[in-house]
């Protein structure tokens, strides 16, 4: 595999031909290795040798989650003595996906940290404070690790949550940085003020946020979560982070916070729309991709069900790779509601800027007309038809139409979005298909 942490800055033209022949690479690997991939360009009638060019992928089909589920052994590309690391992923049919990781997948993962952390500012200067999980077969936990090492930071593993032993640890280790799912800074605020520790003079200067959008999908400016947490820590700087197993690999912000940059010799990006064309900068369509120098689960084309805006015009940083906007929506949590199209962050915002609501649940689920219904189950001491009238009003001022609105015991809601064996809370409840997310 070869990387260029260089190649971000160079003229869109050099970055397009390294990925072209990286691209021919990967399909001389694919072919020779892969039996699912193998079977494709036989079926289809493809010589991958004929595909040169960015443009060229579109003769290819796409690779679904569904593909992925059913026939996940057929996607390996090593023998088992080679894998050094398995890890899981959420799946289209109800079981998670396996992905295996070999040494160089694992150095690979470790080089797109590396730049990850670099894309916002950090330096072999900072200590850098994981507020995730590195176990439950979670493979984002132990990336931060490896590149947070690779660039030379010092590193301290507290895991998520636990109030107290975050800022034990920041007291005594006086971290720069955390990697941590925005919501909990609030908490960790709220614990500090309750202890009389004057958080806005601790040591942490830079957040990298994961699992929660920051960012209005419709601009670079802070959602509502995302103003909640500026307003209360103004000193911390936020950035947001796009990844996912299957692609092993991320789009940082960059300290211009105008989207999330591409590691352009690491992966390959398409936005297609609901018939498999391409999109135009700044219409929204679906994050496909296609790895770069992975050896155990290479993907082509693979279609994300991320729903979201790109950007291509140059960043005032210096870079010349693509950029990624905020999560609109994944394709299949799009709710059709009442003649509207919805997507859950779009009410996670709504209902994030309500000071009554403490928590929340989104399901949404089949009626008996056959069509989408939206209940939004809320946490809140308040539970007057006044609130419920204010709550619905919200609703169709932004999104033109209201939901149902059940209260619950916060402490229930609080259990609820923390199942057993969930990595991060649920909010969403698709009864459509019995998924959370």
């Amino acid at each position: 595999m070869i990387r260029n942490n260089q190649i971000q800055f160079a003229s869109p033209e050099a970055i397009r031909a390294f990925q072209e022949e990286r691209l021919r690479e990967t399909l001389r690997y694919l072919e020779e290795h892969s039996r699912f991939y193998r079977e494709m360009f036989r079926r289809e009638g493809i010589d991958p040798r004929d595909i040169r060019t960015l443009d060229d992928l579109q003769r290819l089909p796409v690779t679904t989650k569904e593909q992925l589920q059913l026939r996940n052994d057929d996607f390996r590309c090593v023998a088992p003595r080679q894998i050094i690391d398995y890890v899981t992923t959420s799946g289209t049919l109800g079981d998670p996906v396996t992905f295996a990781l070999t040494e160089g997948d694992l150095d690979r993962l470790a080089y797109n940290e590396m730049l990850s952390f670099t894309t916002a500012g950090c330096t072999p200067d900072d200590i850098i404070q994981l507020m995730v999980t590195l176990d439950r077969r979670f493979m984002a936990g132990l990336a931060y690790f490896l590149g947070a090492r690779m660039l030379g930071c010092g590193v301290t593993r507290v895991g998520n949550g636990i109030p107290e032993l975050q800022w034990d640890t920041i007291r005594r280790i006086a971290p720069t940085t955390c990697m941590v799912i925005p919501s909990f800074l609030l908490r960790l605020a709220d614990f500090a003020q309750a202890s009389g520790i004057d958080f806005r003079r601790s040591p942490l200067r830079r957040a990298l946020c994961i699992g929660e959008g920051l960012r209005d999908p419709d601009s670079f400016e802070l959602n509502t979560l995302g103003r909640q947490i500026h307003e209360r820590w103004p000193e911390l700087e936020l950035f947001s982070t796009y990844a996912s197993t299957e692609m092993q690999s991320s789009f940082t912000e960059c300290p211009c916070h105008c989207g999330g940059h591409l590691p352009p010799d690491l992966i390959i990006v398409e936005f297609l729309d609901d018939e498999g064309r391409p999109v135009a900068d700044g219409e929204p369509g679906e994050v496909t991709v296609t790895t770069l120098g992975v050896e155990g689960m290479p993907l082509l084309r693979f279609r994300t069900g991320d729903v979201c805006r790109h950007y291509s015009e140059p960043c005032r940083c210096g870079r010349n790779t693509v950029r990624l906007g905020s999560l609109l929506g994944r394709k299949g949590q799009m709710i059709k509601f009442k003649g509207t199209t919805l997507y859950p962050p779009a009410l996670f915002d709504i209902l994030d800027n309500i000071p009554e609501v403490e928590n929340y649940l989104v399901e949404v689920f089949t009626g008996s007309l056959g069509t989408d219904q939206v209940q939004i189950r809320v946490g809140s001491r308040d539970h007057s038809e006044e609130l419920v009238k204010r709550i619905k009003d919200v609703f169709r001022s932004k999104v033109r139409v209201a939901p149902d609105i059940l209260f619950e015991p916060a402490e229930l809601i609080a259990k609820l979005q923390m199942p057993p064996t969930s990595r991060k809370a649920v909010k969403f409840i698709d009864l459509r298909n019995n998924t959370l997310h």
